[in-house]
């Protein structure tokens, strides 16, 4: 890669807003659900992987929603509140009983949201 391309890169990485980064996360969580759900063979690490990472963001989406610092609207901020719980919910029960058709809420969720995110919902 040329010396340009490289800092174009850096910089494009750089200037990213917070609106799109978020909604690159949910696009790799989503990746990851449907690689799971296309290749299934079973609970496996994969599984429990792709669930892992997107608890995880989806918890730092509940955490921001809920901080009383965030300019979003109350309203906003309950919707996504209201997602994230039925993430969390969606998730416990894909852990304790796996199948997955179960990961397709999840999935369309993810995308969903990052579509909205980036301004094409």
């Amino acid at each position: 890669m040329s010396n340009a391309a490289q800092a174009y890169a850096r910089t494009s990485q750089t200037t990213s807003s917070p609106r799109e980064i978020e909604a690159q996360a949910l696009l790799k969580a989503a990746r990851q659900l449907r690689d799971v759900q296309d290749n299934w063979t079973g609970p496996d690490k994969n599984l429990y992987d792709a669930l892992l990472f997107n608890r995880r963001l989806w918890s730092i989406f509940m955490s921001s929603v809920t901080n009383q610092e965030n300019p979003q609207p109350v309203d906003v901020r309950q919707n996504i509140a209201n997602i994230g719980v039925f993430v969390m919910n969606q998730t416990v029960e894909m852990q304790l009983n796996p199948d997955p058709a179960k990961l397709k809420s999840l999935i369309d969720i993810n995308c969903n949201l990052a579509a909205g995110l980036s301004g094409r919902g």
